[in-house]
């Protein structure tokens, strides 16, 4: 997928790097789109496990919601292709299985608690935690990601003109959401 791109994935071409014949590979994945749910499944566990570890040292607040942003951001830069298939959707036509779909959800979940945590510390208007609020935390993070990567995909964390502003999105969502 890192050369061909997301939706260029060949079951062919997996086969053949797997050393095993492409009808042998249908007996684990009836098709590429099963390929695709697998892989969406797995991303979004392994996205959901990342921020979830990164909140635990924290009580539900702006401090969790920063270390799983900043963690959420790194797993995504460290697995890029991956991530396409999870955020930006670059398969036309594939849609996750409720199954795969579901850790999606949970990631939503987390990110709802640590906000309504945050509101509950006093720490963000009760706003922050309604839909307009849970759109505005996630577009934050979405949208200093793809810059990262559609401008400086291989720079480091730390150099990243937009990953290295990741630390101040909870001060920007308590701006908009200031306690009252």
């Amino acid at each position: 997928m890192a050369e061909e791109g997301v939706a260029g994935l060949s079951l062919s071409t997996v086969a053949r790097r797997l050393g095993v014949q492409p009808p042998s590979l249908y007996r684990y994945f009836p098709s590429r789109t099963a390929v695709y749910d697998a892989l969406f499944e797995r991303g979004q566990r392994q996205y959901l496990d990342a921020v979830r570890r990164a909140a635990e040292p924290h009580p539900p607040g702006l401090r969790a919601l920063g270390a799983s942003y900043e963690a959420g951001a790194r797993w995504i830069m460290d697995n890029q292709v991956l991530a396409q298939l999870l955020f930006w959707r670059p398969v036309p036509g594939f849609t996750p299985s409720p199954q795969a779909y579901a850790p999606a959800l949970d990631i939503h979940a987390h990110f709802a608690g640590l906000i309504r945590g945050a509101v509950e510390r006093g720490e963000l208007h009760p706003d922050a935690a309604g839909d307009d609020g849970l759109a505005l935390a996630a577009s934050l993070i979405a949208g200093l990601v793809s810059q990262q990567l559609a401008n400086e995909p291989d720079a480091g964390w730390a150099q990243g003109r937009f990953t290295r502003l990741v630390p101040r999105l909870p001060q920007v969502l308590a701006a908009v959401y200031p306690p009252s």
